[in-house]
Order: structure tokens, then sequence, then C-alpha cells
């Protein structure tokens, strides 16, 4: 069976863009951030829930390709999947892609599960085994 892939929507504010009609480069981060976030309430826990149960995963790494511009009102469909969970490591891959089906960015981030104080913590068993239908592996 093929690993399944989240989607998620995002209409181009006119905030997100520069002077010249396109999205300036590190509002992509909030996109794949906000993604991210709607990806975990999709499983059912919100990162504020893992939070309350001193579970945190900071980016410790994240990698874009810039595909081509996306413009003011641009819907935008935000795809991503994890390409690893396993110990502490949580990795996510992510595809951008317009109305049009034109990609628009490729990125990967590499998270790590830790408490709120930062200490390296194994991922919860919940959580993994939430994630293995989306988990497309090398």
């Amino acid at each position: 069976m093929d690993a399944q892939t989240f989607r998620h929507a995002h209409r181009v504010t006119y905030a997100d863009c520069t002077v010249g009609n396109h999205i300036y480069y590190s509002r992509y981060f909030d996109l794949l951030e906000t993604a991210r976030g709607e990806f975990f309430r999709h499983l059912g826990v919100t990162f504020l829930q893992w939070q309350e149960q001193d579970t945190i995963f900071p980016v410790i790494e994240c990698r874009v390709r810039y595909k081509a511009p996306a413009r003011y009102d641009d819907l935008l469909t935000i795809e991503l999947w994890p390409t690893a969970a396993e110990r502490i490591r949580l990795n996510f891959a992510y595809r951008i892609l317009d109305q049009a089906n034109t990609l628009i960015l490729q990125a990967e981030t590499h998270q790590v599960c830790t408490s709120l104080d930062e200490k390296p913590k194994r991922l919860p068993e919940d959580l993994v085994k939430s994630l293995t239908p989306y988990l497309h592996l090398p």
C-alpha cells in the first residue's frame, strides 16, 4: 500500500508578497510550519497538546529549493509527508504547488523530539503509530 500525503490549502495574501508580487522567500517557512501544524491537528493531537505533555519538536535543519514564484491570490497546495520517525528524529518532506499544478517549492525539515527543557526524548509511540500511514521511506 502506498503511503498517504497530507495536503493543506493556502491562498496567498497581499502580506505574503513583495512589491514585485511574489511571495517573499522567508514566508515559505511560515507556510511549512502552518501545514505541519495542521497535519498534527489532522492526526488528532495539536502542537499545544504535545507541549502540555512536555513534548516539543524543534526544527534543527531546513532545506528549501525554490522552483517558481507564487503570486498574490494564488491558491497553493502544500503537500507534506514524514520521511523519518525513529528514536528522537522526525523528518518531513514538502511540495508546494499552485492551482495550475506548477511546482513552486520543494523542502525538507528535520526535527528532534525534546522535553520543554530541550532534553532529547524518544518520539511517543502513539505519534509514531499515527504517522506510519504517511511515512514515505527513501
